[in-house]
């Protein structure tokens, strides 16, 4: 094999690497429930709101997030990997599809954009 045929393989490779992580990360997304997510994302509402608009400066906005990311975020609390004492406490009680539950909720919100800055 010459390296022209070498690198088109990789590219192959790498292509079909991207396509299967994208059909992972749609996969993913859609194991939460809604529904279920409103009902326990009840626990959250005292900081992150049951909007998903934060109540405190120092808890961030969750409405509109990518769902994925909303559950690599809890499952690094869950884990200790990502430290936060209030959010130690809340993620400890949580079972893995609570979290991709809570996820998809506060993914769910749909959120609008008013005025922009300087317009």
């Amino acid at each position: 094999m010459n390296s022209v045929q070498r690198k088109v393989m990789q590219i192959a490779a790498y292509g079909f690497s991207s396509v299967f992580f994208l059909f992972a990360m749609v996969t993913a997304q859609a194991a939460g429930n809604v529904k279920a997510g409103h009902e326990k994302a009840r626990m959250c509402e005292s900081c992150h709101g049951l909007d998903g608009q934060s109540k405190m400066p120092e808890a961030p906005n969750l409405a509109g997030q990518i769902e994925s990311y909303l559950v690599t975020q809890l499952r690094a609390f869950k884990s200790g990997e990502r430290k936060n004492e209030q959010m130690l406490v809340i993620v400890q009680t949580l079972s893995p599809q609570d979290i991709e539950n809570i996820a998809a909720y506060y993914s769910a919100i749909e959120v609008k954009v008013g005025k922009l800055p300087g317009e």
